[in-house]
């Protein structure tokens, strides 16, 4: 089991040990210290960032961060935090939580904007240095049930904008033409291609882990007519696609699908609302090459066949996916195998992900 620390344990066990290994001359000195050197030597301690090695950013919880229904946040925080102090960020949503590994973590909040703030104030505070961090942006999605089904955990190898654009209304273009054009000169803003070979060693750590499933998801799956969407959850690859729309609907699913591969991006294989824009504050901060995004579907991204999108939207007691709890449960089993192979091998890690094992 790790150890846990608050950055103030950490100035105490760093005088601690200053003052141990000074010995006899550590005396003297203390003896002819001033308070205020007293005071300055504290401050310089405690003002010691902590040096992140993972910052796994989820996105809500549903309660409280342990012992209730878990959100997005509670088991990754049962993993690594439970013992740990919270550290206060300013203009963060929630606390930065740490622990001894180098492993910190906090809720961001939900959509672009709320995130990407939250993001913002936590890399730029100078409580930590994330200098040779790696960033893992987790959370729950919806699928195109062509691509995916419910409880499936995917790797983002593209992040993508769904909403930077130009949009009408179906009526006034071509019939059966897309309504979206990319606008121009916004193309760093709106796609990020993530490390390739980052996201191959997150796929070759973990495509052959064991998810969870449920019997309501197993049922579920059979409303659909679609091989990928009737098939048993394992662990994928694809384009997150980000938007604070909520889109939904093959419509809108095809229109997504229409954006990522007019960006020249993989197959679009999760909706999500945050991975692109915290992309972007990371990209101008510390880069893109150490970021993960890791999203667990516990949707579809439309009805089937039989239903109308609203009625999928709004359904009925008891017509849910019924996968919520497992997705989540699969997305931190995954994301730890990954996070913790980091945080061990960390001598090989610290200067950027390895060549891929042949």
């Amino acid at each position: 089991m790790s150890a846990f620390f608050s950055l103030s344990r950490f100035a105490l066990a760093a005088t601690v040990l200053s003052a141990a290994a000074s010995g006899a001359y550590a005396q003297n000195q203390a003896q002819t210290q001033t308070p205020a050197t007293s005071a300055a030597a504290t401050t310089v301690a405690a003002a010691k960032p902590v040096a992140v090695k993972v910052f796994i950013g989820a996105m809500f919880e549903i309660g409280k961060n342990t012992g209730d229904r878990a959100g997005e946040f509670q088991l990754w925080f049962e993993r690594y935090w439970k013992d740990a102090t919270p550290i206060n960020v300013p203009g963060a949503l929630s606390p930065v939580f740490c622990n001894a590994d180098g492993v910190c973590g906090s809720v961001l909040g939900m959509g672009k904007v709320n995130s990407s703030a939250s993001v913002q104030a936590i890399v730029l505070n100078p409580q930590f240095d994330f200098s040779m961090a790696y960033y893992v942006i987790s959370g729950v999605a919806g699928t195109p049930p062509a691509r995916g089904t419910i409880c499936d955990v995917t790797w983002g190898s593209w992040l993508v904008d769904y909403d930077l654009g130009h949009r009408w209304a179906p009526e006034e273009g071509k019939p059966g033409a897309p309504v979206f054009m990319p606008r121009k000169g916004y193309e760093n803003y709106r796609r990020f291609q993530l490390n390739p070979t980052l996201v191959q060693w997150a796929m070759q750590l973990t495509q052959n882990t064991q998810l969870q499933d449920s019997e309501s998801a197993q049922r579920y799956r059979l409303r659909y007519p679609q091989p990928q969407a009737r098939r048993a959850p394992h662990v994928g690859v694809g384009t997150h696609v980000s938007g604070d729309t909520f889109f939904h609907g093959p419509g809108l699913s095809n229109e997504a699908q229409y954006i990522v591969k007019s960006y020249g991006a993989d197959d679009y294989v999760a909706t999500e609302m945050e991975a692109a824009a915290i992309a972007l504050v990371l990209a101008r901060t510390h880069g893109t090459d150490r970021i993960l995004s890791l999203r667990g579907s516990v949707n579809f991204d439309q009805g089937n066949p039989n239903e109308t999108t609203l009625a999928h939207l709004d359904p009925a007691p008891g017509e849910t996916a019924g996968c919520f709890a497992e997705t989540v449960a699969n997305v931190t089993k995954v994301g730890s195998i990954v996070v913790d192979t980091i945080v061990h091998d960390w001598i090989t890690w610290q200067n950027g992900a390895p060549a891929l094992k042949k």
